[in-house]
């Protein structure tokens, strides 16, 4: 994964990422319209596909709503890079298949517009600006089968159709 940095702080909500007033939708493309919204009102006139989100601490907070991985996921936001996660938020992104990565040094250093480059297998941030290099944890490799399956219904599809 390849893209340019989009930089938030801490404890960026659900609401943030997907305002409760578009929840009465489950169309991802409406629901990747209004990506980050309440956060950076121009932020999908920014992007561009591949981009990745870094951010601080306790990413995903707030309520338990599966629509907040969806939204950043169906905005072609390759991954999201933070000090740490909310619980439920870390949960519903390996389920729907959105690649999040907890990795504070990272986090830190990389800056809003750097272009960095992920490694889901090796566990390595490449920060192709900088030249810096982080390490995180890699995740065990059933996880990451289920990341490349694009969530965990379409794993489960599938090791259905091998049995």
């Amino acid at each position: 994964m390849k893209g340019k940095c989009w930089k938030f702080g801490n404890n960026i909500n659900t609401d943030e990422i997907i305002p409760a007033r578009y929840l009465n939708t489950t169309d991802t493309k409406e629901l990747a319209a209004h990506c980050m919204e309440d956060a950076d009102p121009d932020f999908m006139k920014k992007i561009k596909a591949g981009d990745i989100i870094v951010a601080g601490d306790n990413f995903g907070c707030g309520s338990s709503r599966e629509h907040a991985p969806i939204a950043i996921k169906a905005a072609q936001i390759s991954c999201v890079i933070a000090k740490s996660f909310a619980r439920i938020f870390f949960r519903n992104a390996i389920n729907i298949g959105l690649p999040i990565f907890e990795c504070p040094e990272a986090a830190e250093h990389i800056r809003e517009g750097d272009e960095i480059e992920v490694n889901l297998t090796t566990g390595e941030i490449l920060n192709h600006t900088s030249k810096k290099r982080f390490k995180f944890e890699p995740f065990p490799q059933e996880m990451q089968e289920i990341i490349q399956a694009g969530g965990l219904m379409n794993f489960v599809k599938k090791k259905m159709t091998v049995a």
